[in-house]
């Protein structure tokens, strides 16, 4: 089904992290024969169009996945160095709005059980006067799992252009809708070895 622009979702996958807890680069672990990264676009690209993978050009995502092939991507490289996923979130909603969407769907590369549903979700939640729509769940708000209005990108940039770096600010700065989902299981982060070692098991 043809979207119109208002009903048009963009994805961002924000794949600039420094994997520390994880000792390499998240965005390239094997998920059950490709690149994490390349399984959390493919997921996302079932529902939004077209796909962002916002990383600068220094990150070991990168480095290591572009131009590689996969599931079609249009990498964005030009964040605030150092911004941290909040300046990822505002780059992202720009190149997003230049595109013509009106949403954006964003979530983090570490998330290998996300599922298009989870946007289908987020979609529900949607009223003519929110700004984002938050995945949440019994522990806490998932900002990196979230829709946001592609039209909050100067917001999101003036955030960070302060110095702000917590992806909770975003939340704080706009009218903000969170939804309770479905499976918690999609909102799981690969943050660390083990917790590779357990979702394989």
């Amino acid at each position: 089904m043809a979207q119109t622009d208002e009903q048009r979702v963009a994805g961002i996958v924000l794949a600039g992290g420094r994997s520390r807890r994880m000792g390499r680069d998240k965005a390239a672990m094997d998920w059950a024969g490709e690149p994490m990264l390349a399984r959390v676009v493919r997921t996302v690209g079932q529902r939004c169009d077209p796909v962002f993978v916002v990383a600068p050009e220094e990150s070991a995502a990168y480095q290591g996945l572009h131009g590689t092939g996969g599931p079609e991507a249009q990498w964005v490289t030009d964040e605030t160095p150092g911004g941290g996923p909040l300046a990822g979130l505002a780059v992202g909603l720009s190149r997003a709005a230049d595109a013509g969407a009106a949403w954006a769907f964003v979530c983090a590369t570490d998330m290998p059980l996300i599922s298009s549903e989870l946007i289908d979700e987020l979609l529900r939640g949607v009223t003519v006067s929110t700004q984002a729509v938050i995945a949440t769940d019994a522990q806490r708000d998932h900002p990196m799992a979230g829709l946001y209005r592609t039209d909050v990108a100067p917001v999101i940039a003036e955030l960070t252009a302060g110095g702000e770096r917590r992806m909770l600010a975003a939340l704080e700065a706009l009218t903000t809708h969170r939804v309770a989902v479905g499976n918690p299981e999609w909102l799981t982060n690969v943050n660390a070895p083990e917790d590779l070692h357990r979702l394989h098991v």
